[in-house]
């Protein structure tokens, strides 16, 4: 099985190059060329999310993906980050330390695996755990991904990618097991059939 170079390892390609070069001429500056790719970019991977999802037959959950995306918390700082070749959560992150468009949108959006953390029962201490994901958000999970990677790669994208940066991240610890296990699983089919897996997944597979 081919596995391409993943996304996070594009940044010294020359489309990278070309667009932090372009971006960075602004001086991290709120820009209406900004606005209007960041609002672009966030349109076009919903369309995506919710083709997949439909697919999937979880046709609200695709109409509401990354609505929050649009608010004035995640959207107006995100523009000013936006990358163009991956998110602008990166960029913030490097300048604060820390990303306040993702606080905002992790704490909201269920398809996110860091979402479902809860307190540990019965430890002397409070301790952060994570929780199972119910499967439909694992599912929505997947659209995401697929469709992250499909709005970065453009071209170059092909259906491996998504598998491998589930690969390349750190989880242990931070995404349940069970839910891990389930997540891999859809990603290793999709890696070997592709859209197909969405037919697989509304038929109950």
């Amino acid at each position: 099985m081919r596995i391409s170079v993943p996304v996070w390892e594009m940044r010294g390609t020359g489309f990278s190059e070309r667009n932090n070069n372009a971006m960075a001429n602004d001086n991290g500056q709120l820009t209406l060329k900004k606005i209007r790719r960041h609002l672009r970019t966030v349109t076009h991977h919903r369309h995506l999310v919710f083709k997949h999802c439909r697919r999937c037959g979880l046709l609200w959950q695709g109409l509401t993906h990354d609505l929050s995306k649009y608010s004035p918390a995640e959207f107006l700082t995100a523009a000013r980050y936006y990358q163009g070749d991956r998110s602008p959560n990166d960029a913030e992150r490097k300048e604060k330390g820390a990303s306040s468009v993702w606080m905002h949108h992790k704490g909201r959006n269920k398809h996110h695996y860091e979402y479902w953390t809860d307190y540990k029962v019965g430890e002397p201490e409070p301790t952060f755990t994570p929780v199972p994901m119910p499967n439909k958000y694992i599912i929505e999970m997947l659209c995401d991904r697929v469709a992250a990677c499909e709005t970065y790669y453009k071209d170059k994208f092909d259906k491996t990618q998504p598998l491998a940066y589930f690969e390349h991240c750190k989880t242990d610890g931070l995404m349940h097991p069970e839910t891990a296990k389930k997540l891999r699983a859809l990603l290793k089919l999709y890696a070997e059939i592709g859209e197909e897996t969405f037919d697989r997944i509304r038929e109950g597979m």
